[in-house]
């Protein structure tokens, strides 16, 4: 694992399918120091729930979920933001953390942070992130795409965030959708800037 500073970071959970990928994302980061302020939307907590099929009601229940399901070595400190708080410290740029990652990414949620409109924590936190230049990542779990999604997400790429569709490779021989979601968190951790391997590296 990475020896680096500290790892602050925003994530969050919007309402697209793809519960795996925000849990072993959830799981490795909880194996790194640092700490993250952790939001789900309502829609993120349903979904995660039939996926799963388990009864989360809350963020912390996802945390815990994580938790039993795969004992990870508890470095990493969360703390839990209310979606509808947009007066929540992460809603200001006097704020600091290094990034932001919407995992799994809706796009509904797509569509609000590309027109500015904030009407929830992750919106507003999103709008704060791509303000103060910092890293945006988003997580989209869509196919196809029609025209208007990709036009967002086209536009948000020339604002500055990074679009990291949920396509996970199989040159790594996946075994298992646990094999498919470290792909996809190996990869968010490298554009964090992060060298945290969940798999082999391609090496022919």
């Amino acid at each position: 694992m990475s020896e680096e500073k500290p790892l602050r970071l925003v994530l969050a959970m919007a309402g697209a399918s793809g519960s795996i990928y925000a849990a072993r994302f959830i799981k490795a980061l909880m194996e790194i120091p640092g700490e993250t302020w952790f939001v789900p939307s309502p829609a993120s907590i349903r979904v995660f729930k039939e996926e799963y099929e388990t009864n989360v009601q809350t963020g912390e229940d996802v945390l815990e979920f994580v938790r039993k399901k795969w004992n990870p070595k508890q470095v990493h400190k969360f703390h839990l933001r209310k979606f509808e708080d947009i007066g929540a410290d992460i809603a200001s740029g006097s704020n600091i953390w290094d990034g932001m990652v919407v995992i799994p990414c809706s796009m509904k949620t797509v569509a609000a942070i590309r027109t500015g409109i904030t009407e929830n924590l992750i919106e507003r936190a999103a709008d704060v992130t791509l303000k103060e230049r910092r890293k945006l990542i988003l997580v989209p779990r869509e196919t196809p795409y029609n025209r208007i999604h990709l036009e967002n997400m086209l536009a948000l790429h020339d604002a500055g965030a990074i679009i990291a569709p949920a396509s996970p490779g199989f040159y790594q021989m996946p075994q298992s959708l646990e094999d498919l979601g470290d792909f996809m968190a190996t990869r968010i951790f490298r554009l964090l800037g992060r060298e945290i391997d969940l798999y082999p590296r391609w090496n022919p």
